[in-house]
């Protein structure tokens, strides 16, 4: 692949930081847009409404009413490995392991007319075209392909809520831009449930779709705008046999008929076009109206100057890259700064340029004072992504935690986000770690709004009681294995999350609350079983559940894990559990063999979200759930251990190659996760205001506070090889603990790791 880097140099007059450098040469989107990185390669902004991107093919999400399994490699819609693409559609999820959206795809094409995608093997049976990756640059804010079956270069940039397409086109009689309204991502028959198209002149129109998929009831408009009238327009219906239409019987909807319905529609634009002829798409989407849609449009992007919002999208990106500017390898910038753009696409802006969205009860509401923030998928994200943003991005942070009250608020069954987007909750995944997120925040001063009612909420989800075991697990302490097949991954995490709850109620003096999810905290230790030295299934009469394979990720109580990597998952106590395992050295010991013992294929051939290139040993770093395992050795006081396992996690997980990510980037987890080991600290205990010290692989990194402040990280003799720690200082005192304070990093300062190939015992 020959993918081009941005080399425009930026302005260097920008407000937030005073010298900022043209680190967006440093992105590469591609990296991880292979199966089990399931990011996307097109034009967005940071935190943008629009995520303009190819689908290079059309995977139904079932076939005869059964799951295909090859859905899942198109969760973001593009796979590297194809060879055509049939459209460029608006809305993406980065690296998820399940999927919606791709919204609204338009495709250009020449000759004659075809309303279907065709297939991979047979390009020419529809409209899709083979493309090269030789003829392909993608950057930040910026994608461009060569449609090789047409003759057209499609290129893509974006503004917020604005998808900017641009078609160069060859002379032609017979040029066509087709919308599809019924292409999405994770299809199948019944996921539209309507569309609508209103042809308002020959150069604009609006509408909208409404799919039922992972969101159980979303609706999306849109306003569309050509550069040029179009000569014909028509659309065709593939809602197969109605019984019932009316009396619409009397017009000829196919052709030239500005009101349009139905599920499966697909539209045609018709042009005649000179050689190199641009045609231009403004493209604007809205939760709330087509109104709204085209406001955004034509405040976002009033004009028809591509180069203008493109150098804007790059001017944008920079700015945000320069949150954090390190000296490193050239390999190693443009991990670093690919996984920031990673972090920095996700969550969601939600909402229109006038402020209003849609909540979850459907009602539209004014967003007041902050941003509505949507694509939560806490279950990843709580670990690092948000803790990230405590330090880099709190303005985001905190108007992310409003978002999730104003979930709450609207959400008619009284809980807290689990797995948000687009005014629906999902319930995917496990754990209700919103509020180790609003924990979080409020313990570090980074919330500003009524900190009580949101321990409140918080109260108020964690005490669900018909929700996925919370009512055994308050009862009992630990859910029965007969009652739910994630029974250990769920109470561990409930554990955790109680723990975070308590840190805030300690904060905000509510000691009541402290001591009563404190105790609740402990509940892990109902699940671990110390005649095998696992956690394991426990059944409704207090027994542990015979048939146990602490290898196996089916079967045995948990989700897209298993126990040896489970057993670890007590972040909130690591001495206790250090205890419980027998002392420092047999905990050690037992890290040592997760990191060095061989995992059959076997145990984890039929999960989804992990993969051979995700695993070292037995530790899974290709899915979430032992993010933090390697730096509990400084709880068993062999701080060389965690470094030097960091450092290979680092350097065998994270590449800059089209399958550089050794697991699903997961809305920006597995990014978050090397920005701050690359740095040398990391979140093991959110709703602490500690980081636990790793190895630095970074020379040298200035973080630019959003306070005006800087916290410069230093490090001395660095090498691939001098990965362990010799001594640290903090603004030039000697610091001796493996624990870093966020507030010491806000307050600005500096920090130095002296380096050595030696391990400091």
């Amino acid at each position: 692949m020959q993918t081009k880097l941005v080399i425009a140099l930026l302005s260097l007059n920008s407000l937030a930081f005073a010298q900022q450098q043209n680190l967006v040469k440093y992105v590469s989107p591609m990296i991880g847009t292979e199966k089990m990185g399931h990011t996307f390669p097109g034009a967005t902004v940071p935190f943008g409404s629009v995520q303009l991107s190819p689908e290079t093919d059309s995977i139904p999400y079932a076939i005869n009413h059964k799951y295909n399994p090859k859905v899942y490699d198109y969760c973001a819609g593009y796979r590297f490995e194809d060879k055509t693409i049939t459209g460029f559609s608006h809305t993406h999820f980065n690296g998820t392991g399940h999927s919606d959206l791709g919204d609204f795809l338009i495709m250009p094409t020449v000759g004659k007319l075809k309303l279907n995608p065709g297939t991979a093997q047979n390009p020419e049976s529809g409209y899709r075209s083979r493309f090269s990756h030789q003829n392909e640059t993608a950057e930040a804010g910026y994608y461009k392909v060569k449609l090789d079956d047409y003759n057209i270069w499609a290129e893509m940039t974006a503004s917020t809520r604005v998808g900017f397409h641009q078609y160069t086109f060859p002379k032609s009689v017979d040029s066509h831009i087709i919308l599809d309204l019924n292409a999405g991502i994770y299809n199948y028959d019944d996921k539209n449930t309507w569309t609508y198209v209103r042809v308002v002149n020959d150069t604009l129109i609006t509408g909208y779709r409404q799919t039922r998929g992972w969101a159980r009831n979303r609706t999306v408009y849109f306003a569309m705008t050509f550069s040029k009238p179009f000569k014909n327009y028509g659309q065709k219906n593939e809602d197969g046999q109605v019984d019932y239409k009316g009396f619409w019987r009397k017009w000829n909807e196919t052709q030239n008929f500005p009101l349009i319905e139905g599920k499966k529609i697909k539209m045609y634009f018709d042009f005649d076009t000179e050689k190199d002829e641009k045609v231009k798409i403004k493209f604007a989407i809205s939760p709330v109206s087509q109104t709204n849609a085209l406001e955004n449009l034509t405040t976002e992007i009033p004009h028809w100057n591509f180069e203008q919002v493109r150098n804007e999208a790059k001017k944008n990106w920079n700015k945000e890259l320069n949150r954090i500017q390190i000296k490193a390898s050239e390999n190693d910038k443009i991990n670093f700064y690919t996984a920031m753009y990673h972090t920095f696409i996700n969550p969601t802006t939600y909402m229109d340029v006038n402020g209003q969205y849609k909540g979850l009860d459907q009602e539209i509401y004014q967003a007041k004072d902050f941003t509505n923030y949507t694509t939560f998928s806490l279950w990843d994200t709580y670990r690092a992504l948000h803790p990230l943003f405590n330090i880099i991005q709190p303005k985001r942070n905190n108007d992310m935690v409003k978002s999730m009250m104003k979930h709450y608020e609207q959400n008619p069954i009284k809980m807290l986000p689990i797995w948000s987007h687009y005014a629906n909750e999902n319930w995917c995944m496990s754990g209700y770690h919103s509020v180790t997120v609003i924990a979080d925040a409020i313990v570090k001063g980074i919330y500003n709004g009524d900190a009580n009612a949101a321990l409140d909420a918080c109260i108020v989800t964690a005490n669900k009681h018909d929700y996925e075991g919370i009512g055994d697990y308050i009862d009992k302490g630990y859910i029965p294995a007969e009652k739910n097949g994630t029974s250990i991954s769920n109470t561990l995490e409930y554990a955790f999350d109680d723990w975070s709850i308590a840190q805030a109620a300690k904060k905000l003096n509510r000691m009541d609350v402290y001591e009563t999810f404190m105790k609740r905290s402990e509940n892990w230790k109902n699940n671990y079983d110390a005649s095998v030295g696992f956690m394991r299934p426990r059944l409704t009469d207090g027994s542990f559940k015979k048939e146990f394979d602490p290898l196996n990720t089916h079967g045995q109580g948990f989700i897209e894990g298993n126990s040896w990597n489970f057993s670890f998952f007590v972040p909130q106590n690591p001495n206790g559990l250090i205890e419980a395992m027998g002392g420092k050295k047999k905990f050690g010991a037992k890290l040592d063999e997760l990191f060095t013992m061989h995992l059959p294929d076997e145990y984890f051939a039929d999960t989804e979200d992990i993969t051979r290139e995700g695993i070292i040993g037995g530790y899974v770093h290709g899915n979430e759930p032992a993010h933090h395992v390697a730096y509990l050795y400084n709880w068993a006081g062999q701080a060389w251990k965690t470094q030097e396992k960091i450092r290979m996690i680092l350097d065998m997980q994270y590449k800059p190659t089209p399958d550089g990510l050794g697991g699903n980037d997961d809305t920006g987890q597995m990014s978050a996760w090397y920005i701050f080991s690359a740095l040398g600290f990391y979140p093991v205990q959110q709703g602490s205001t500690d980081y636990g010290i790793g190895s630095p692989l970074v020379d040298h990194a200035i973080l630019n506070l959003e306070n005006g402040k800087q916290f410069e990280i230093d490090v001395k003799n660095q090498s691939k090889k001098n990965v362990y720690i010799q001594k640290i200082e903090l603004n030039g005192k000697t610091y001796s603990s493996f624990n870093l304070n966020h507030f010491d990093i806000v307050n600005g300062g500096k920090i130095t790791f002296y380096m050595s190939d030696k391990p400091k015992k």
